[in-house]
């Protein structure tokens, strides 16, 4: 009696920890949220791609292209943008994102003037230009006391020396440099105080003592931080680049705040849906693993928050569908728990057994996940770099809480002994089921052993074949739907309560005098595609004239033929780097014949994706993209899992003949697939949710997910499997059978992560 009451006692502790954590969170979590910062797609903004070339023809670098970002930086200052993110991409492209700008064309016409070095008195007369000075002239360099100075290089020595001359004998005597000098605005007068600091177009003010008539140095007791500075930014005047808008998304606040509700709420509905899932599933182990997703998505935003990223539409949604796939982490772990449950182990030795033997196929899954994740945001645009960034974030954060807090929080109630006997209300395992050991009694419950999944292999992957080759054909005689990322031109999105129809949006683009090339028109809104790349005026004069017209949210888009042609390039070789680099991780990690067998499945879930889209005619975009690289690393997440639970049962086995191969391999998808249909359906269920309740903005991605995951699953039981029994046998006896076969594999070196 005084035994069951201290269980009782450890139980009613571990549940007020429990509640503990979930009230912190729950003070802690809108602050946090409320102090992310948002990107332009959720509350409006401004965002733009230049490509920068010297005016002077000659070539650009890392150098020339920093010293006009620094321009952009003090010109962004005087917009008055609290959050501005300016990318350097490549040596010869600007990407500038301003998030909750309301008037993007003084923006476009601020950033794109072309820097303006003067040389002024302080009476704001103009003395010089930049022409007197040298092509990138400015230089680091030290004065005559080896401190920090800045060397001027003049190139119209008799222009220099007649007007500093002239400066020396004045009464003030001073020489101020001014960048895009203000008339209306600016005076030293008024800035004179401020010279030098972030925000101020005056840079220098110096003292003028005699002629120069050569190379002088600027001295004003600056800090090496604060002369690498000046340097960049004098020569983006004096060396002026050429911005040549490439590409522009403008997105009205209203648009903004809309999709950011519509995705949060999917986000909020995909979440409590997981959580209800699993504690079917799972019962009390499946309340821990839903306090593991509320934590794990408040340590995601945390360490989001704390690297001073910006959260975006993309970033969301792979937020979102991280957690589908994070749970993964723990419908491992349970899975495994149960099956030494059911073969008559005690909780305690059940739970450390299961927890040691799932790491490795955890540690794999997750790996090559975040190696795909790495791969987009190298190669990924700015959308994609989002996505990737979250991904990453996600990836990482997996492994700290849906492994090490889950398993810590299951062992603080397995310690109990209060679930002993009560195993159907800890992790849903029946009396029933349990074999008793001490009668000898075998393993009573195995899910879906008559099943013979490799019976019927060339019918699968007939099946997979003609959906492909027909999706092909498809796509031969109508061709991809090319968004205007891979296609270049101009999108207009229209949300508005008017009900419209194609006859008056074509009213409206001839008054606009534009030409539409699709118009697509939804409950929510209506996408006009136009072929030509429109400039600022013209995006100026849309998105004005539906704004009025209509009381409409406008959010337009603009690719040119540059970014498309650099989009379709790193598309190409970011999905090739990926399938080369799962191809050598799981080598390395397996074998061989695993990671081909792997390799070909994902090949067939990107040809499967492509031919579902040719043939619905969906929009093939960088959002596309993102979801086909998202598909590559989760697919051979689900196909790891499988491969782990092979390699294992192989290495159990005492003699491996050429026949035991395919028996071996059907056994394995037997005893996992319970855990990839509960992983795939918790999954799909963010998905779905982003489908129906998300933003449009968003809904090419969330379909390529879905048709992604089906695929991926799809191709982890019925294809991968297949493919790697094919090779083996047909390898057999080829290689050293007790290398490949007595792999002690990770379980026996790994002790897995616990408290």
């Amino acid at each position: 009696m005084k035994n069951k009451k201290n269980r009782k006692g450890k139980v009613i502790l571990s549940i007020s920890i429990l509640i503990v954590i979930i009230t912190i969170l729950g003070f802690l979590f809108v602050p946090l949220f409320n102090n992310l910062k948002f990107g332009l797609d959720l509350q409006g903004g401004f965002e733009i791609l230049y490509k920068v070339e010297s005016v002077d023809g000659s070539d650009m670098n890392k150098d020339k292209l920093m010293a006009t970002y620094k321009t952009l930086s003090k010109r962004i200052d005087s917009l008055g943008v609290s959050e501005p993110e300016i990318i350097l991409e490549g040596n010869d492209k600007i990407r500038v994102k301003l998030a909750g700008v309301t008037d993007p064309e003084q923006a476009r016409s601020q950033l794109s003037t072309v820097a303006t070095l003067s040389f002024r008195d302080s009476e704001d007369n103009l003395l010089m230009t930049s022409d007197v000075l040298k092509a990138g002239g400015a230089k680091i360099s030290q004065n005559a006391s080896g401190e920090p100075a800045v060397l001027l290089s003049i190139k119209d020595k008799e222009k220099f020396y007649e007007v500093t001359n002239k400066i020396s004998q004045s009464d003030s005597n001073m020489i101020i440099i001014w960048l895009d000098f203000n008339e209306m605005m600016d005076s030293f007068e008024k800035e004179g105080e401020q010279c030098g600091e972030s925000g101020s177009n005056c840079l220098s003010r110096a003292t003028v003592s005699q002629g120069f008539a050569s190379d002088v140095i600027i001295d004003g007791k600056f800090s090496e931080e604060e002369v690498s500075n000046l340097v960049d930014l004098i020569n983006s005047g004096s060396l002026p680049s050429k911005l040549t808008e490439i590409s522009s998304q403008t997105v009205g606040a209203s648009f903004g705040d809309d999709t950011l509700y519509k995705t949060l709420l999917a986000g909020i509905i995909g979440i409590a849906l997981i959580g209800l899932f699993l504690i079917f599933v799972y019962h009390f182990a499946g309340i821990i693993s839903t306090i593991s997703i509320i934590f794990y998505t408040f340590l995601v935003f945390l360490v989001f928050w704390i690297a001073g990223g910006v959260l975006t539409l993309p970033g969301i949604a792979a937020l979102v569908l991280g957690i589908g796939m994070a749970v993964d982490s723990n419908v491992i772990t349970f899975e495994r728990i149960r099956d030494e449950l059911y073969k008559g182990k005690g909780l305690s030795l059940a739970y450390k057994e299961g927890s040691k033997s799932s790491f490795s196929a955890i540690l794999d899954s997750n790996l090559t996940t975040l190696l795909v994740a790495i791969i987009m945001f190298i190669f990924g645009e700015s959308a994609i770099k989002g996505f990737a960034t979250m991904t990453i974030i996600t990836v990482i954060v997996t492994m700290f809480t849906m492994v090490f807090i889950t398993r810590c929080l299951v062992k603080l109630f397995v310690k109990t002994d209060y679930f002993n006997d009560k195993l159907n209300l800890f992790i849903r395992v029946k009396k029933k089921d349990i074999p008793d050991v001490s009668k000898n009694e075998s393993v009573k419950r195995k899910p879906f052993a008559k099943i013979n999944f490799l019976k019927n292999q060339r019918f699968f992957l007939a099946m997979s074949v003609v959906l492909i080759v027909v999706g092909m054909i498809s796509i031969y005689f109508c061709g991809l739907n090319l968004g205007i990322d891979y296609k270049s031109g101009t999108d207009i999105t229209i949300a508005t309560d008017k009900d419209l129809t194609k006859k008056d949006i074509n009213s409206d683009m001839k008054e606009l005098d534009l030409e539409s090339s699709n118009i697509q028109i939804s409950e929510d809104e209506i996408v006009i595609r136009i072929d030509e790349a429109l400039d600022g005026e013209k995006v100026k004069e849309a998105n004005a004239y539906f704004e009025d017209k209509y009381e409409a949210k406008v959010n337009i888009g603009v690719v040119s033929n540059i970014v498309k042609k650099e989009l379709v390039k790193n598309a190409i070789i970011s999905v090739l780097i990926a399938l080369v680099g799962i191809l050598v991780y799981v080598s390395i990690r397996f074998k061989f014949s695993y990671a081909l067998a792997g390799v070909i499945a994902l090949v067939h879930d990107v040809l499967v994706m492509i031919a579902l889209f040719g043939l619905l005619q969906l929009e093939v975009s960088s959002m596309f993209i993102a979801a086909l690289l998202a598909i590559i690393g989760y697919s051979i997440n689900d196909t790891i899992v499988t491969f782990d639970r092979i390699r294992e049962n192989l290495a159990d086995e005492n003699k491996v003949t050429k026949e035991k191969i395919t028996d071996i391999a059907n056994r394995s998808l037997q005893e996992t697939l319970m855990r990839t249909i509960y992983t795939s359906f918790t999954t799909l269920i963010p998905v779905v949710a982003l489908i129906f309740l998300g933003s449009n903005e968003i809904l090419t991605f969330n379909l390529a997910m879905l048709f992604g995951l089906i695929a991926g699953t799809y191709s982890s039981i019925f294809i991968a499997v297949a493919i790697y029994v094919a090779i083996e046998k047909r390898t057999f006896g080829k290689t050293k059978v007790k290398k490949v076969y007595t792999d002690d594999i990770q379980e026996k070196k790994i002790k897995g992560i616990n408290c």
